[in-house]
């Protein structure tokens, strides 16, 4: 009897067990990737005829960022409907509306665009391949990209391959799609397969408009100095650059009353704005940051407009600008100072518009012990700069009363006032480079901060061991330019030209200032 109840209230717990209500696990989180089931016509089919492609999978997929990631080699003239887009399916549909080229292996490399739909897992570098003639092309070239003078490298940049014969002409790439195209992705890699053997220039293009052409106004272009023959079992390496373009004047424009700018593209060296209004008083002045060149005019009598002749080197023309505004900007002044000044910095005013007077008798300059400082101060293109013989620990004030400064239009200052201190010199690190292997050729050797701005530079033409000091606590990198025409900055490239840019050497690592430190190191440029 004992027993029979035992069972009885097992049996019942079991049940109220059963009958709970719960949260389901819902099983382990899906991480595979779509599988292929089948194609129609079938994966890498010869003689193929068909204008259309269906592609189907063991799941719901998405296309995501298809015009990103999609690379059609050869590339196609009218580029085919490819479906779905944004709804899910288990079939991708290809509809070709150009006419293939005869005996020629397509590739539609689909990248990083196939995801599943649940889980948005990839489906990497799916290709769908097949051949207009009767049998696959099966030869392949790679390598990777590099740029010419930073450190970061492009992403999704193209690789086009033209076929070196008669047909091909310097200007081609400006103006056909090559017969190749492969594309790094969201590498520095690339690899273009299925290729027949043969003779090839081979381009890289950091590609805008992404339509397989060169524009140099907007891309980026890496050539090769040779014809390369297919198949090789070399990695090649392409060097991608902005060209300067050719020289050109865009409209210009008003900016306030006496101050004019015209924006132009291309090397702007002894390029001239002169207006044909003779009594006209005026200063021109070059943008640090833009292509543009900053007008500043006045003049005695009412003007509506203002003609002038434009020219550099390879350059002649006119232009007139029809003048609206009728009121000057006010002097307005900035600076460097935030609290500390670095012993590598120099105290610099900069102002919107330029400085014609400086009276130094309303400027004064005191250390904490209000002992007046001697200072120099001069005119740059940017406003003011001034010098100091400065000391460490030291805290110092300047201050700038009214009318120590005069604007070109003849506007002063309000009072301005500085205050900052100059911390000790044992805060600071100091850099010696030994650089071997110059081989007696100019370089510029270039410490580089964050986002490769250049702190400071050297200029040699030897073997030399030189010395960065006055350095703040953090992260640095060296680059070497090898300067060959010696004018003491880096050159690019040109295609046309089959001028290569500037070689440009990183050293290895990075290198870690500390307060107090002396750090030496060694690159060899060989």
């Amino acid at each position: 009897m004992k027993f029979n109840t035992i069972v009885i209230i097992i049996i019942l717990l079991s049940i109220i067990s059963c009958a709970r209500k719960g949260n389901p696990t819902g099983g382990p989180k899906d991480e595979s990737e779509p599988i292929l089931i089948k194609t129609i016509p079938e994966y890498k089919s010869i003689n193929f005829k068909e204008n259309e492609i269906k592609i189907y999978f063991d799941e719901y997929i998405k296309l995501k960022d298809l015009r990103k990631y999609l690379v059609v080699s050869p590339p196609l003239k009218y580029p085919a409907i490819i479906q779905p887009l944004g709804a899910p399916s288990k079939k991708i549909t290809i509809t070709i509306q150009d006419t293939l080229i005869k005996n020629t292996t397509y590739t539609f490399n689909f990248g990083e665009s196939i995801v599943d739909n649940s889980e948005g897992n990839v489906l990497s570098n799916f290709k769908y391949i097949f051949s207009t003639g009767t049998y696959i092309d099966s030869l392949s070239v790679n390598g990777k990209i590099t740029s010419a003078l930073s450190k970061k490298v492009d992403e999704y940049v193209s690789v086009l391959l033209y076929e070196a014969n008669e047909k091909f002409k310097d200007s081609t790439i400006y103006k056909q799609k090559p017969l190749y195209a492969g594309n790094t992705l969201d590498s520095i890699a690339w690899d273009i397969t299925n290729i027949k053997s043969g003779r090839y220039h081979i381009i890289a293009l950091k590609d805008a408009n992404n339509n397989f052409m060169y524009d140099p106004k907007v891309d980026k272009i890496g050539f090769l100095d040779s014809v390369v023959t297919i198949p090789t079992t070399k990695s090649l390496i392409l060097k991608l650059f902005k060209e300067k373009t050719a020289f050109k004047i865009n409209k210009p424009s008003e900016v306030s009353k006496g101050h004019l700018i015209f924006g132009y593209e291309g090397d702007a060296t002894n390029f001239e704005v002169k207006p044909i209004l003779k009594d006209l008083e005026y200063k021109t002045v070059f943008d640090k940051v833009k292509d543009t060149l900053h007008f500043y005019y006045k003049s005695k009598n009412p003007l509506d407009s203002l003609k002038f002749n434009l020219t550099n080197e390879h350059f002649s023309e006119s232009k007139t600008v029809k003048l609206r505004s009728k009121k000057i900007d006010s002097l307005k002044t900035s600076s460097n100072i935030r609290g500390i000044l670095h012993y590598r910095d120099t105290i610099l005013i900069t102002s919107n518009n330029p400085i014609s007077k400086i009276d130094k008798t309303k400027i004064f300059f005191t250390d904490k012990d209000t002992i007046n400082i001697t200072f120099k101060v001069k005119k740059v293109t940017e406003g003011l700069k001034i010098t100091f013989e400065r000391s460490e620990n030291q805290n110092y004030k300047l201050e700038m009363l009214p009318s120590a400064i005069t604007d070109f239009f003849e506007q002063k200052n309000d009072t301005l006032q500085y205050n900052f201190s100059i911390t000790k010199k044992d805060k600071y690190g100091s850099l010696s480079m030994n650089v071997v292997g110059t081989e007696n050729k100019p370089v510029i050797v270039q410490l580089l901060g964050k986002k490769e701005k250049v702190i400071a530079e050297k200029f040699i033409n030897k073997d030399k061991k030189i010395i960065f000091d006055l350095l703040q606590p953090t992260k640095y990198s060296i680059r070497v330019i090898i300067d060959d025409n010696d004018n003491k900055k880096w050159d690019t490239g040109n295609y046309l030209k089959a001028k290569q840019p500037e070689k440009v050497i990183y050293f290895a690592s990075e290198i870690n200032i500390k307060e107090n430190w002396f750090v030496e190191e060694t690159i060899d440029l060989k």
